[in-house]
C-alpha cells in the first residue's frame, strides 16, 4: 500500500520532477532579479511595485511573458512539492531537530506555492495586488478577537524569518545545501550567496516589523508586504542608497537562484 513517505521517495527518484525543480531554481531567480530590478528604480526615482506581484505584471507585460509566468508556475509549484517531499523523508535521529526541518520545508514550500499562485494568476490573464492582499489580510487579524496580539506574533515571526536569512548568510549556512564545484568558481557562488542572503533577509525583516507597527497603531494600512518594506527603506537617512544595495543584494540572490540549480543537493 502507498503511503506519503513512499510517494514521496517515488517523487525524488523522478528524474523529470528533478527537472522541473531544478528549473523552480531558476525561475526564483527571475522573479528575485525583477524585483531587485524594480526596487533599483524606485531608488532612482522610478516607479513600480517591488514583490511578487509588481514582478510578475512587469513580466506580463513582456511579449513572452505569459508563456515565462507559465514556466514560473510550474517551477515553483515542483520545487514546493519537492519541499513538501522533503518534509516527509525527513529523517534526523533527534526528534526535536526533525520536526524543525520539517517545519522549515513546509514553510518554503509554502512560500514557493504562493508565489507560484501569483504567477498562475497573472498567466491566466488575471491581476494580482501583493500590497492589497497583505492590508487586507492584516485588516482581517486585527478585527479578530486577540488581533493586535497574532499580528504582533505573525510580525515577529516573518521578522525572525528575515533574521534567519540573515544569519545564514553570513555564516554560509546554505554551503551544507550544495553540492560545490571545489574550484575557482566555488568563492564567487558563496560570495553571492552571502549577499543575496543578507539583502533578502533585511527585507523580509523590515517586512515583518511593519505587521507589528501595523498592530501597535491598529493601521492595517501600515503593513503592506514587500513593497512596503522595500518603499520604507527609502524614507530612511541615505534610503535611496540603502534601498539601491539591498535591490542589488536581492537581483544578486536572484543570481544565486541559478547556481542553486546547478549545485543544489537533490
Amino acid at each position: 500500500m502507498s503511503t506519503p513517505k513512499n510517494a514521496a521517495a517515488k517523487a525524488q527518484s523522478s528524474t523529470i520532477f528533478r527537472t522541473l525543480a531544478r528549473i523552480g531554481f531558476v525561475v526564483l531567480g527571475v522573479v528575485h532579479i525583477v524585483i531587485g530590478a524594480i526596487a533599483i528604480s524606485v531608488a532612482t526615482g522610478g516607479g513600480g511595485e517591488a514583490d511578487q506581484g509588481g514582478a510578475m505584471e512587469a513580466l506580463q507585460q513582456n511579449p513572452l511573458g505569459f508563456a515565462l509566468l507559465w514556466i514560473i508556475a510550474v517551477g515553483l509549484f515542483a520545487l514546493g512539492v519537492w519541499q513538501v517531499a522533503e518534509a516527509f523523508l525527513e529523517r534526523d535521529s533527534d526528534a526535536k531537530k526533525k520536526w524543525g526541518y520539517r517545519a522549515k520545508y513546509i514553510g518554503t514550500a509554502a512560500a514557493y506555492f504562493a508565489i507560484g499562485g501569483t504567477a498562475l494568476v497573472f498567466a491566466l490573464g488575471g491581476q494580482s495586488d501583493s500590497s492589497e492582499s497583505t492590508k487586507t489580510l492584516s485588516a482581517t487579524v486585527l478585527a479578530a478577537p486577540g488581533g493586535v496580539f497574532l499580528l504582533v506574533l505573525v510580525g515577529l515571526g516573518v521578522a525572525a524569518v528575515g533574521v534567519a536569512f540573515i544569519v545564514r548568510g553570513i555564516t554560509q549556512a546554505f554551503k551544507k545545501n550544495l553540492d560545490l564545484p571545489g574550484d575557482k568558481r566555488e568563492k564567487g557562488i558563496l560570495t553571492f550567496g552571502t549577499v543575496g542572503y543578507v539583502a533578502k533577509g533585511v527585507a523580509v525583516a523590515v517586512t515583518g516589523i511593519l505587521f507589528v507597527v501595523a498592530a501597535v497603531t491598529h493601521d492595517p494600512e501600515a503593513a503592506g508586504g514587500l513593497d512596503a518594506a522595500l518603499h520604507s527603506l527609502a524614507q530612511l537617512p541615505f534610503g535611496s542608497v540603502i534601498l539601491w544595495v539591498v535591490g542589488a543584494g536581492l537581483a544578486i540572490y536572484g543570481l544565486f537562484c541559478f547556481t542553486r540549480a546547478r549545485y543544489a543537493k537533490m
